[in-house]
């Protein structure tokens, strides 16, 4: 993990990659709660029978789901010291570049885009790139946006 000691030492990193995460697998029990979490219950993400014959062979999670996974993966990549309250800002650009089928496992990989002053903080925007293991296509590309308050 890599630790920030401030905004300075931030701002000197814009353009690194910052490392890549564990793999975390996602199963079907964590789809499903997802589905019942967001009422997206499209059958193939849920039915895995109707799934064995659909476009992908069997259920896949669903992109927001994917996508959710960014706060999992930037814990283990990066912390800045000092933070009072960090907040999730948004998304500046988000592609859902391949189907995540049920047992995959995926990672995220974090480079540093942009740092800039806020009142009481800075915020940070991450290419998070997020990986299928034995995929050539990432999962998800997604420039997030967040927020830390010094």
């Amino acid at each position: 993990m890599r630790v920030f000691n401030g905004a300075d030492e931030l701002k000197a990193a814009v353009g690194e990659q910052l490392g890549a995460s564990d793999w975390v697998t996602v199963d079907q029990k964590q789809i499903d709660t997802f589905a019942e979490a967001t009422g997206d219950h499209q059958w193939i993400h849920v039915d895995t029978e109707k799934a064995k014959s659909g476009p992908f062979g069997t259920t896949i999670a669903h992109g927001y789901l994917t996508l959710s996974l960014l706060p999992v993966f930037s814990a283990q990549i990066y912390k800045i010291e000092n933070v009072k309250m960090g907040i999730n800002y948004g998304l500046n650009k988000v592609r859902f570049t391949s189907p995540v089928p049920v047992n995959s496992r995926l990672r995220g990989s974090f480079e540093l885009l942009e740092v800039s002053e806020v009142q009481g903080g800075v915020q940070v925007v991450n290419k998070v790139t997020v990986e299928i293991d034995g995929n050539e296509r990432p999962a998800c590309v997604a420039e997030w946006v967040t927020r830390a308050y010094l």
